[in-house]
């Protein structure tokens, strides 16, 4: 990508976390989801430089970044993104999120009360992935809860199989995550790009990431923010409508065509300018 820079901010524990960066400006970050890569991003680092500093981030394990055998915990990757934009020197940052990147924007609020942002960007993540059993009837479907625990591990034991085919496994999850008319060079392409993170890894942060319950985080979120879904997405949009009604004042926002788990590159035009209208929305 043209006036992209590629640099490595170390953390404190010495893993090395990759990110690329474009533009002057405001500060915009770029988080991904669960073996996501800041190059997934490109269709936003092109349009958003034009008017923002731009940066992505590979999480610990992803892309570029060092894979360590330790630290593969929500916590753990929102403590490397806060080191990151301290190095970096960002502030005032419009963070946005794609799937797990959501689940470190709430764990981000928790830690570090939000230290340093100025909006957020949520897209389709559910507050709540896992199903709780005592839950009173009706309660998964509002907030989008879509997976079981039994389904999930089922998964991570899958990828921390030595014997296991990572590939079809890793196949078959992202397959869901598109709308069929996705080429199959793009769906190569981010699969290769899936499985930069170790799979053994990649069942841990899932575990982790399943497991966790930010309802009680949503509330208390002060910056701007937009909750967006897909109306193809695998993840129902009721998750989004879910987080925009328990956040103050957020905007709702639900992308219709080609609005699969990955519109941002399916429909980067769409989702762009819904990004667009809501950080001019809340400037004013």
């Amino acid at each position: 990508m043209d006036g992209v820079r590629s640099g490595f901010a170390v953390m404190d524990d010495g893993v090395r976390l990759h990110y690329v960066e474009s533009g002057s400006g405001p500060d915009l970050l770029l988080v991904p989801g669960w073996s996501q890569t800041a190059a997934q991003w490109r269709h936003q680092i092109a349009d958003f430089a034009r008017t923002h500093h731009v940066v992505a981030v590979d999480h610990r394990g992803h892309g570029g970044s060092d894979k360590p055998d330790h630290g593969y915990r929500i916590a753990r990757l929102t403590t490397d993104i806060h080191q990151l934009m301290r190095s970096l020197k960002l502030d005032d940052v419009v963070w946005v999120a794609h799937s797990m990147g959501c689940a470190l924007a709430w764990s981000y609020w928790e830690l570090f009360g939000g230290a340093g942002l100025a909006r957020l960007v949520l897209f389709d993540e559910p507050a709540v992935l896992i199903h709780r059993p005592y839950w009173p009837e009706g309660l998964a479907s509002r907030l989008g809860a879509l997976y079981g625990l039994e389904q999930i591990t089922d998964v991570v034991a899958q990828l921390q199989d030595p014997q296991a085919d990572a590939e079809t496994l890793t196949a078959g999850f992202l397959d869901a995550m598109w709308t069929p008319a996705a080429t199959e060079e793009d769906r190569r392409w981010v699969l290769a790009q899936n499985l930069l993170f170790p799979r053994e890894f990649a069942g841990r942060l899932l575990l982790d990431n399943v497991m966790q319950d930010w309802r009680d985080v949503l509330p208390r979120i002060t910056v701007p923010t937009l909750a967006m879904g897909g109306a193809q997405s695998v993840i129902p949009t009721a998750a989004a409508r879910s987080v925009a009604s328990a956040v103050p004042g957020a905007t709702l926002r639900i992308l219709d065509r080609r609005g699969s788990h990955f519109a941002f590159w399916e429909n980067p035009a769409a989702f762009n300018r819904e990004v667009r209208a809501f950080l001019e929305t809340a400037a004013d």
